[in-house]
């Protein structure tokens, strides 16, 4: 009778060219799936199955969308089976350095925003995987020469409080002649809310008074994001 082949086999056991770890040293990171890069992450698996097929489950739960994967929280990530503690500090740290390396790279110098487009490309990697709304300016000069962003508030899932005398002090001190706004709807929604509207205009208005102009307010949602200036609501 032929030997029985075992329903499940630790990472130590498959060929060395198809290990995580190995692959990379060989292949590279491009050669390496999601799942497998993730699997070196937590490193290990459980009794039940390898760390390459835990990464294949945590992804499953998030719809195979890294983005998705960025928004849990620890104790998210710990309420899968096979995470404790260690691999789900591991897994948010790993996202918080993507995040943060992003913003690092939306800060570089001699960048110029002047239109929707441009707006959203740049706040899009820093805002994308954010679970609680963000209030973002982004502070250029007359030539929309971006001289600095900054984070003004940040809140819950559905609201956060944009203090106009804080953004207008940081345009002052920045002699910025240009401003755009930017926040972002975890909900996924484009639509813009009413307090988002009178909030627009206040700031329009406020802006007039101390000659900063409004270019325009864009609102991030997953992939795609709503312009007031496009759509003539500025």
């Amino acid at each position: 009778m032929s030997e029985e082949i075992p329903r499940f086999t630790t990472i130590k056991q498959w060929a060395e060219d198809d290990r995580p770890r190995e692959k990379v040293m060989t292949k590279g990171f491009s050669a390496l799936s999601d799942a497998e890069l993730l699997a070196i992450l937590i490193s290990t698996g459980t009794r039940e199955e390898s760390a390459v097929d835990l990464a294949k489950r945590i992804l499953a739960l998030t719809n195979n969308n890294l983005v998705e994967l960025g928004k849990l929280k620890f104790k998210d990530l710990q309420k899968i089976k096979g995470i404790g503690e260690a691999k789900a500090i591991t897994i948010a740290t790993a996202m918080e350095l993507g995040r943060r390396r992003n913003l690092a790279e939306a800060k570089s110098d001699h960048i110029f925003i002047k239109s929707s487009a441009q707006a959203f490309a740049y706040f899009h990697p820093i805002l994308a995987d954010s679970p609680i709304e963000e209030f973002w300016v982004a502070y250029l000069n007359r030539s929309n020469r971006l001289i600095e962003v900054k984070r003004i508030s940040e809140g819950g899932v559905s609201g956060t409080v944009a203090d106009p005398k804080v953004i207008f002090k940081h345009a002052v001190d920045l002699l910025a002649s240009n401003i755009l706004l930017c926040h972002n709807h975890p909900s996924g929604s484009l639509t813009p809310s009413e307090e988002d509207k009178r909030l627009t205009k206040r700031l329009v208005d406020s802006g007039k008074l101390i000659d900063v102009h409004v270019m325009d307010h864009i609102i991030i949602a997953d992939k795609n994001y709503y312009s007031f200036a496009d759509n003539s609501a500025i």
